[in-house]
């Protein structure tokens, strides 16, 4: 059963004057291993962060440090969460997250879908 749906657009260079003028934007959204990565990377990730918040129906007890994106073997895109974040999926019965990625030009799409058997 589909919990919740959320996709989240980052206009790529309005997002990149941001972190420019912003740095502590990396360290308060991103994780350590993320932070390495190019912007453009780091705004795919910020958009499936967003989304993510979008499935859960909002940001209660959802923190950006403990939301993680990771790549497969094959390189596709997957969510891990940890903490809080990671019980708030629990409690909303989410047992699996779909993440899709894409760039084209100046913008980054995230769309993610919730699966599970809903509220515990």
């Amino acid at each position: 059963m589909i919990v919740g749906i959320g996709v989240d657009l980052v206009d790529l260079p309005r997002f990149l004057r941001t972190l420019e003028r912003t740095p502590a934007l990396r360290e308060r959204l991103f994780t350590p291993a993320e932070r390495e990565l190019n912007g453009r990377s780091l705004a795919g990730r910020f958009a499936a962060k967003e989304a993510l918040i979008k499935a859960l129906g909002g940001s209660e007890d959802v923190f950006w440090q403990e939301i993680e994106v990771l790549g497969d073997p094959s390189g596709a895109p997957i969510l891990t969460t940890s903490g809080s974040t990671a019980r708030r999926l629990a409690e909303r019965g989410i047992e699996s997250v779909h993440l899709s990625i894409s760039h084209d030009g100046d913008a980054a799409i995230a769309f993610v879908v919730a699966e599970g058997g809903g509220p515990r």
